[in-house]
């Protein structure tokens, strides 16, 4: 098969497994890349190539575990479903992953960020995405109507799995959406382009990158920040952590309980055994290079 040949049979196998849209083309951009890489079909290339392209990925590109791990997943499928060649994942480990705990901003920060966000649309984006928990695929994707301002719940079409869920309508979003709503009319999509379609995450990530680099807030952000700050927000103010789970669409608790360690948990309260000992201090001398 030619390569473009392989694009198309790969995008057959994922539609008719339901994969959503942005999978799909995540899935072909990934694919496209590999064999660019080489210059060669994918049904040319074999096991060592993959453990080569992905070696490069991480080592050469610098791209991090996570990202070499999605095209990890990507070339498995290529390979187990669309050229039904099934590759020994002995001999194609994910790589490791990190997971550092990220130092995110105050809610008295992003009143701030809010508050210098001057375009409306912007704005209303940004405090739609914080208010409600969103990815921002599926604030650039919400219509006028999953607006439910008589239940106070946005109607999430779609998420993540394909699966449709309720977020949370706070008062302060509904305002910011009424005022934008007034001034820019959205007839289908709620955050409309310049060509009457919905807005492409990827605007919305620059816009924010742009705000928050004017903002006082010197912490590393980016739009999914909005996302983590809305979940360790509410854990501190007492929610529990499986209706944090369902705002947010997670379906393993696993992934939600790692916002535990971003709160101002309770555990670090508790009192070391060592402090509840009765001792005698000893009279302590300085010793120079002796403990």
């Amino acid at each position: 098969m030619t390569q473009q040949e392989i694009l198309v049979k790969l995008r057959t196998d994922m539609e008719l497994r339901g994969f959503s849209p942005v999978t799909v083309n995540d899935y072909i951009s990934r694919v496209r890349c590999y064999q660019k890489h080489f210059d060669k079909s994918a049904d040319e290339l074999n096991e060592n190539d993959v453990r080569d392209f992905l070696h490069h990925l991480l080592t050469e590109r610098g791209n991090l575990a996570s990202s070499v791990n999605t095209v990890n997943s990507t070339l498995r499928f290529l390979y187990d479903i669309t050229l039904e060649r099934p590759l020994n994942q002995r001999k194609i480990p994910r790589a490791r992953e990190s997971r550092r705990i990220p130092n995110l901003p105050s809610k008295e920060e992003l009143v701030g960020l809010f508050a210098i966000t001057t375009n409306l649309k912007y704005r209303a984006i940004f405090m739609t995405i914080y208010g409600s928990g969103l990815r921002v695929s599926e604030a650039a994707s919400l219509r006028v109507k999953d607006i439910d301002s008589k239940n106070s719940r946005i109607i999430i079409r779609k998420g993540k799995g394909d699966k449709d869920r309720f977020a949370l309508l706070p008062m302060k979003t509904l305002f910011i959406l009424r005022e934008y709503y007034k001034a820019y009319r959205p007839k289908e999509w709620l955050f409309e382009n310049g060509r009457g379609s919905h807005m492409k995450s990827r605007a919305i990530q620059r816009a924010f990158q742009l705000v928050s680099e004017k903002s006082d807030i010197t912490k590393h952000m980016s739009i999914h920040t909005l996302r983590h700050c809305f979940a360790t927000h509410l854990l501190n103010e007492g929610a529990n952590i499986y209706e944090i789970k369902k705002l947010l669409g997670h379906v393993r608790i696993d992934t939600t309980c790692w916002y535990l360690q971003l709160t101002d948990n309770e555990t670090l309260r508790l009192t070391s055994p060592l402090d509840s000992m009765e001792m005698n201090q000893p009279r302590v001398l300085a010793r120079r290079n002796n403990a």
